[in-house]
């Protein structure tokens, strides 16, 4: 089976979501993200996986439920991070961020038997999960993160390097008030969405 990673930053204040403020607060951006991120583990937690493990920036808290191995970020970039974190796999790996708290066990479950690489488009240019069933951390360092071609020069480095690669559903990152509304609307029994309503109600 397959290794779940995950890449976070501890929901801290002015450290997380800040293009939400305005109109939120701060602490209410910070509140939507640690929603978005428990809504993330919750779907990894009941995805089948040999381990799965939180790569975090900062300190694990209350919202991390059991069976998760939380490892630190490395320092630099975010290709930098990314890379780090399939180097500390032996085996298929899929990664994914706290950005999609859309996320299901469906999407998650991925089978490696006639691919290499598995590759989730964002609706931003970038991407919202890369699989890998040889991780080659190479594949990653260099690519240009967070620009409207990341996604796009992210696949063709796994096409050049001769993967098969099968591309997942294209998700919306949540960035802005607008991405946050749309995402709510799709998981709207989430944490994500009730935080948002409880949010939006407190303006």
């Amino acid at each position: 089976m397959t290794t779940l990673l995950v890449i976070a930053k501890e929901p801290r204040p002015g450290r997380v979501k800040t293009r939400l403020t305005p109109p939120f607060t701060p602490e209410q951006a910070a509140a939507l993200a640690e929603a978005a991120l428990a809504d993330t583990l919750r779907a990894v937690a009941e995805t089948p996986a040999t381990r799965r493990v939180l790569v975090l920036d900062g300190r694990p808290g209350p919202w991390l439920p059991p069976g998760f191995d939380v490892v630190p970020q490395c320092a630099g970039g975010l290709d930098a991070r990314l890379a780090d974190a399939f180097a500390r796999c032996c085996g298929p790996a899929l990664l994914i961020g706290m950005d999609t708290p859309q996320v299901t066990p469906d999407l998650l479950t991925v089978d490696f038997a006639d691919c290499d690489a598995y590759f989730g488009p964002a609706e931003d240019g970038g991407f919202w999960a890369l699989g890998l069933a040889r991780p080659e951390p190479a594949l990653l360092r260099g690519v240009p993160m967070s620009t409207p071609v990341t996604g796009a020069v992210q696949r063709e480095r796994l096409v050049a390097a001769g993967l098969r690669v099968r591309d997942l559903p294209r998700l919306r990152d949540v960035d802005t008030v607008a991405d946050a509304r749309a995402v709510a609307a799709l998981a709207p029994h989430g944490a994500f969405a009730a935080r948002l309503a409880d949010c939006t109600a407190a303006r």
